[in-house]
């Protein structure tokens, strides 16, 4: 069987692995849009934007490709799939024909319907040659101005301001990383951020980028007049699924690539992971999931169902991270569900529980590696964590997950 993967990124290179490991013979080939080494992404707003090492951020050398017997195809686009010939066609008219088709094509940035965010000065983040351009012009810049306060956004404001570059964010909603985290974390960092110096506008959209004549953008004008001057201005305002491939080829979508509890779309001969795919949650609802964990687990169980043709349902627990100066954020679960959230902390918090209708459904913590790994392993459970049950172990998860082992692994 021939398995062809578009997309390049974490899930199509761990799926790519995770076929080999487990015991496909047949032909697999990789197509990448980008040139070079598929690499990772989360360092490019951390440790790559601090250091400029680009070897350290590749996901397997050209060695692994060559002796698993990976095809790869790098600078290649796919524009088409004919999914009664079973074939893709390139942008260059070339065409690859699959048994089965994995669409990992990932996401884009989404630039917010903002005048002058389309300047060609405007700097966003999203791939290698993006994080290139903005380290050096970080070395030349006095003042950086980011829209978007969400995780993104906040570790470039650390690594910019920790670079001795004021650094402003200016953020629309009422806190930051609303989307993803809970209002005392929030709070936490918001706190943490504006310590170390940088500048946090909450409620602050912005109204129009301006760049005079011939020259680069040079400051942002928010909703109210005020203006926030700037040499290097960032927008990073989240990311949309790159899912036109697929609704071209008559598959479903909805905010991602539609796929069942197997990660399989409407065609049986194609299927879906990574930050493109809408996968059924634990909240009851499809979800995508933009993260290394999920990418990974995702690439793992298709690779599983591939060879062995088991229809095991995909439920592993998501967690997340953002490393933001000298916090580490961890979230195991989703507290997106909670209608009830805990927090420890003597002096600042650095642990949420969230609880739904009194069960455990996430656990952020802050610089507290034990309690995030003892979190994922109680949710991989298949007996629900009450509050009473956590109350009794005095919130200590540690204690907890030693007197009770996960029944249902993570994928």
């Amino acid at each position: 069987m021939r398995i062809v993967i578009v997309g390049a990124g974490q899930a199509a290179v761990q799926l790519a692995a995770s076929l080999r490991q487990e015991g496909h013979e047949g032909e697999i080939i990789l197509l990448g849009d980008e040139p070079g080494l598929p690499y990772q992404r989360p360092p490019l707003s951390k440790a790559y934007m601090k250091e400029g090492d680009a070897d350290r951020l590749i996901l397997k050398p050209q060695s692994f490709f060559e002796k698993n017997r990976i095809e790869r195809r790098e600078s290649l686009r796919v524009k088409e799939i004919d999914r009664a010939g079973r074939q893709v066609t390139s942008e260059t008219g070339e065409t690859i024909a699959y048994d089965h088709l994995v669409l990992a094509t990932g996401a884009r940035n989404a630039r917010p319907p903002i005048e002058g965010a389309d300047h060609e000065s405007v700097v966003e983040l999203r791939t290698l040659a993006h994080a290139s351009d903005i380290r050096d012009r970080l070395a030349r810049s006095r003042r950086a101005v980011i829209v978007g306060g969400g995780f993104i956004g906040l570790e470039f404001a650390a690594m910019a301001e920790a670079a001795g570059v004021a650094t402003t964010v200016v953020e629309a909603g009422p806190r930051l990383m609303a989307r993803a985290v809970s209002p005392a974390i929030s709070e936490r960092f918001k706190a943490f951020h504006r310590a170390t110096g940088t500048e946090v506008l909450l409620d602050a959209p912005a109204a129009r980028i301006l760049a005079p004549t011939g020259s680069a953008a040079d400051r942002v004008v928010l909703a109210d007049g005020s203006e926030i001057m700037g040499d290097l201005v960032m927008v990073a305002t989240g990311v949309k699924p790159n899912v036109e491939l697929a609704e071209a080829a008559g598959l479903a979508v909805l905010n991602g690539i539609t796929v069942d509890e197997s990660l399989s779309t409407g065609d049986e001969t194609i299927s879906a992971i990574g930050d493109c795919a809408s996968v059924p949650g634990p909240l009851g609802i499809h979800l995508r999931l933009e993260s290394v964990q999920a990418a990974t687990d995702q690439a793992r169980h298709l690779a599983r169902r591939l060879v062995t043709g088991s229809r095991e349902t995909y439920q592993a627990v998501p967690w997340f991270w953002s490393d933001q100066g000298s916090l580490k954020l961890q979230i195991a679960g989703l507290s997106q569900g909670a209608d009830h959230f805990h927090s420890l902390g003597e002096e600042v918090v650095d642990t949420v529980f969230g609880f739904r209708a009194g069960t455990l459904v996430s656990v952020e913590t802050v610089n507290q590696p034990g309690q995030h790994m003892a979190a994922r392993k109680l949710l991989a459970g298949e007996t629900p964590i009450s509050r009473e049950a956590i109350e009794a172990a005095a919130f200590d998860l540690r204690a907890l997950a030693k007197g009770q082992a996960p029944t249902r692994a993570a994928e």
